[in-house]
C-alpha cells in the first residue's frame, strides 16, 4: 500500500438506520475501487466489514469496522458504523476521528430515526455531513420524494449534488451537478454520457441553489455574488468545500450499492469535495503539567494518536485502532500512553480493512491504522511521543439502560465467564459489568436486550464460556413501623455444661432508612454482665442482614437492651448471641414490619408528540411526575419510579417513541411497598426458600 500524505486522506463514518445498506455500500466502494476482487453480500456473510460470527449469523452490523478505499491517488478511510440502536456505543469512537459523516437513507422510505440521530450526533461533534440516498434500484424508489423529506427537516443547507437520471428499474446513471457531467453503468463499465435534455431545467435550478449556499459559506464570495449575481466554477468549488467543512452545506448524492450505479461518481465526489484532516487541530493537556496543548494535523508536529476502538480476539490478540492526530508513525516510533503514564511496545503497525491486517511502514498525520499487542492501552487512550506528551479528552459513552444478572451455565466455569466479559468490555466500553454488593449478583448492563444477547453469544463462540442471563434481583429492604419489646430466652441443657442467655430488647423505628442499625445499652444493675453485652449487639448485627418478611436486609432499626438475666455457669457469648436472635425475630414480627423498595429519579427526553404516552406509562409503573422542562427542543419528563418497574423500560421507551426517546436513571431513596405488591414479593421469597430447602 502506498504512503498517503495528509492532504490525500479522507475519513468518513457511514451512519444511519439499520438495514439502509451501509455495509453493502462500503462493499460497493471497495469493489468499484478494485480493492477487493468480488463484492460480498450481507446475507451470505461475505462482506469485508461484517466479519464477526454474530454479524454473519444475524445479518446485521454489530461493531464499527474500518475499510480504506484507495481511489485515484487518495485514501478514503470508510468506517462502517452499526445502525441498530443497541450498538449506538460503536458510533462514539468513529465520530471522534471522522471529519465527515455520511448519513445513509433509503430511496424508498421516509426519513428514519436512525438518520435523525446520526445528524444530531454529527452536529454535536462538529463533523461535516452528507446524505447518501441508497437503494435507488428498489421498487418505489423516489429520489425527489426522499430529497424533499430531507429538506423539509433540515432546510436549504441540504442541496442535491449527484442526482439520478431515473428511479427504480430505470436507475441506470447519475448527473454530477457541480461538474455538469453525467455517467452511466457500474464498476469498470462506467462511462461519461451527455446530460439528459429532460434534466436540463432541473439541473440549472439545483445549480443556482448550490451557487447560493456556496456563496454564503464565505464572506468574500457572498459579497461578489451580491454584486455580480454569479460566481466562477472555481469560486463555487471553494465555497462548496468550505461550506461542507463548516456544516453550512450538506450535499445529497444517490447510489445503488447493490447494482453499483453511482458508486464511482460517489468516490470521485469524496476525493474532490470531502475535507482532508490537513490543518485540523485537537486540544489536549500535558499529562505531567496539566497545561493546555494544541496539536495540528501535520507531520512536522510531535507524534500523537487517539485510540478510538479496540478489537480483542482470543487467537489474534488485541488490536488498537487509532487515528494519527499529529506527526507520523513508524514501527520504530517510541510510544507513550499518556492516560496510563506507561511506555508501550507494539507488536506491529497495520492498516486494517475489515479484519484483514496489512503491515505498513508509515502512517502520516490524519491517517487511520492499528497497533497490535499494546498491553496497557484501552479505547479512549492517547499515544504520543514521550518527549512531548499530550492527553486528549477521553470518550464519553451512552449510559447503560438495560441490565441482566449473569451466571455461569455450568458450575466451575465462573472464572471463564467473567474473564470473557472483561475482554468484551475492552472491545465495547458501552458495556458495563459490576458486582452488586447487596444482592451479590454480577450485573451486566448495555443498551438493550439485543446488545446483551450478542454479549452472551460472543462469550460462548469466542471464549467457550456459556452464560445465563436473568432479571437482576431488586435490592428490597425491610423496616418496622412501631415500637415493641421482646424477650429472647435461650436455655439448653443436654448433659454437662448448658447454655443460658436471657435478654429483653426494645425495638423501635429510627425514621431514617439510610441508617441501618443503632444499638443502645440501657442495662442497669448487672442483670446482663458487661462482658456479654457486645455479644448481644453482635448477634443482632449478624441477623439484621435477613429481615423477617422476605429475607431482605433490615434498616432503620433501633435496638435498646434494657433487661435480662444470666446463669453463673451456663451463660456464654454464644448463648447471648442466640438470645438476641430470638428477640429480634419475635420483636420485629410484632413491630408492624414492612417492605421497602428503591425508588429511582428518572429523566425522560422525548419529542412533544410522545408526551401523553410517556406520562401515562409512568403512571402505570406506579411512578410520580415531578416536573416537565424544555431541553434542546424536546420535552423532559422528570419522575420518580420504583426500580422494580423499570427493568424493561429501555425497550418499552424505544417502542413507544420509535427510538426517539432517551432516559437517565439514578437512585433517589427507599419507600414502602404497597400492600398488594408486597404480598407478591413475600410469597415469591417464601416459595424460593422452600425450593432451596
Amino acid at each position: 500500500m502506498a504512503d498517503y500524505l495528509t492532504k490525500d486522506i479522507r475519513n468518513i463514518a457511514l451512519m444511519g438506520h439499520g438495514s439502509e445498506g451501509k455495509t453493502t455500500l462500503t462493499e460497493a466502494l471497495l469493489f468499484a475501487a478494485g480493492n477487493i476482487e468480488r463484492q460480498g453480500k450481507v446475507e451470505d456473510g461475505s462482506t469485508t466489514t461484517d466479519f464477526d460470527g454474530e454479524e454473519n449469523k444475524r445479518s446485521i452490523s454489530i461493531s464499527a469496522a474500518v475499510a480504506p478505499v484507495e481511489w485515484k491517488k487518495a485514501k478514503i478511510n470508510v468506517i462502517d458504523v452499526p445502525g441498530y440502536f443497541d450498538f449506538i456505543g460503536e458510533a462514539v469512537g468513529p465520530l471522534r476521528v471522522a471529519r465527515t459523516v455520511g448519513i445513509v437513507v433509503s430511496a424508498s422510505g421516509a426519513l428514519t430515526v436512525g438518520a435523525e440521530k446520526a445528524w444530531d450526533v454529527a452536529v454535536k461533534q462538529g463533523a461535516g455531513r452528507m446524505f447518501i440516498i441508497n437503494q435507488m434500484d428498489r421498487e418505489h424508489a423516489d429520489f425527489t420524494k426522499a430529497l424533499d423529506a430531507l429538506r423539509e427537516k433540515y432546510g436549504n443547507s441540504v442541496v442535491p449534488l449527484i442526482v439520478p437520471t431515473g428511479n427504480a428499474a430505470n436507475f441506470k446513471g447519475v448527473v454530477n451537478l457541480l461538474e455538469n457531467k453525467a455517467y452511466e453503468g457500474a464498476g469498470k463499465n462506467v462511462k461519461e454520457v451527455p446530460v439528459p435534455g429532460n434534466l436540463a431545467d432541473q439541473a440549472a435550478q439545483f445549480m443556482e441553489e448550490i451557487t447560493e449556499v456556496a456563496a454564503e459559506a464565505d464572506d468574500d464570495l457572498l459579497e461578489k455574488y451580491f454584486e455580480e449575481g454569479t460566481l466562477s466554477h472555481e469560486e463555487i468549488l471553494v465555497g462548496f468545500r468550505k461550506g461542507m467543512q463548516s456544516g453550512k452545506i450538506v450535499p445529497v448524492v444517490c447510489v445503488s450499492a447493490v447494482t453499483g450505479v453511482g458508486v464511482a461518481p460517489l468516490l470521485d465526489m469524496m476525493v474532490n469535495y470531502l475535507a482532508s484532516p490537513e490543518g485540523t487541530q485537537m486540544e489536549g493537556v500535558n499529562p505531567k503539567t496539566g497545561e493546555a496543548v494544541v496539536r495540528k494535523c501535520d507531520n512536522a508536529e510531535p507524534f500523537s494518536a487517539f485510540v478510538f476502538k479496540t478489537m480483542a480476539d482470543p487467537f489474534v490478540g488485541k488490536l488498537s485502532l487509532f487515528r494519527v492526530i499529529s506527526g507520523s508513525l513508524t514501527p520504530s516510533t517510541p510510544l507513550y500512553n499518556a492516560n496510563q503514564e506507561k511506555q508501550e511496545r507494539a507488536g506491529g503497525l497495520f492498516m486494517m480493512r475489515g479484519k484483514k491486517q496489512t503491515s505498513v511502514q508509515v502512517l502520516n498525520a490524519g491517517d487511520i491504522g492499528a497497533l497490535s499487542k499494546l498491553n496497557a492501552t484501552a479505547t479512549g487512550d492517547t499515544l504520543c511521543d514521550p518527549a512531548s506528551p499530550v492527553k486528549y479528552p477521553e470518550l464519553s459513552y451512552p449510559m447503560a439502560s438495560f441490565s441482566k444478572a449473569v451466571f455461569a451455565a455450568k458450575q466451575g466455569e465462573e472464572d471463564k465467564v467473567f474473564s470473557g466479559l472483561a475482554l468484551l468490555q475492552e472491545e465495547d466500553p458501552s458495556l458495563k459489568v459490576e458486582k452488586n454488593a447487596e444482592t451479590t449478583e454480577t450485573v451486566v448492563s448495555g443498551q438493550g436486550d439485543l446488545h446483551l444477547d450478542v454479549v452472551r453469544a460472543k462469550l460462548k463462540s469466542k471464549y467457550g464460556a456459556e452464560a445465563v442471563l436473568e432479571d437482576p434481583r431488586i435490592p428490597y429492604r425491610e423496616t418496622i413501623r412501631k415500637t415493641v419489646s421482646a424477650q429472647g430466652r435461650h436455655k439448653k441443657q443436654s448433659g454437662g455444661r448448658g447454655q443460658f442467655g436471657d435478654v429483653w430488647i426494645e425495638f423501635s423505628p429510627i425514621g431514617d432508612t439510610n441508617v441501618e442499625f443503632e444499638f443502645v445499652d440501657a442495662v442497669v444493675g448487672g442483670v446482663v454482665p458487661r462482658n456479654f453485652i457486645p455479644s448481644v449487639e453482635k448477634g443482632l448485627r449478624e441477623n439484621i442482614v435477613k429481615g423477617v418478611l422476605a429475607g431482605y436486609p433490615m434498616v432503620g432499626l433501633k435496638a435498646k437492651l434494657y433487661d435480662g438475666s444470666y446463669h453463673a455457669v451456663d451463660s456464654s457469648e454464644m448463648a447471648f448471641k442466640t438470645a438476641a436472635r430470638i428477640a429480634y425475630k419475635k420483636g420485629c414480627l410484632e413491630a408492624s414490619p414492612v417492605l421497602l423498595e428503591p425508588v429511582m429519579h428518572v429523566e425522560v427526553l422525548v419529542p412533544d408528540e410522545y408526551m401523553g404516552d410517556i406520562m401515562g406509562d409512568v403512571n402505570k409503573r406506579r411512578g410520580r411526575i415531578m416536573g416537565m422542562n424544555q431541553v434542546d427542543g424536546q420535552q423532559q419528563v422528570v419522575a420518580e419510579v420504583p426500580l422494580s418497574e423499570m427493568s424493561k423500560y429501555a425497550t418499552d421507551l424505544r417502542s413507544m417513541t420509535q427510538a426517539r426517546g432517551s432516559f437517565t436513571m439514578a437512585f433517589e431513596r427507599y419507600e414502602e411497598v404497597p400492600g398488594d405488591v408486597a404480598k407478591k414479593i413475600i410469597d415469591s421469597a417464601a416459595k424460593d426458600e422452600d425450593e432451596d430447602d
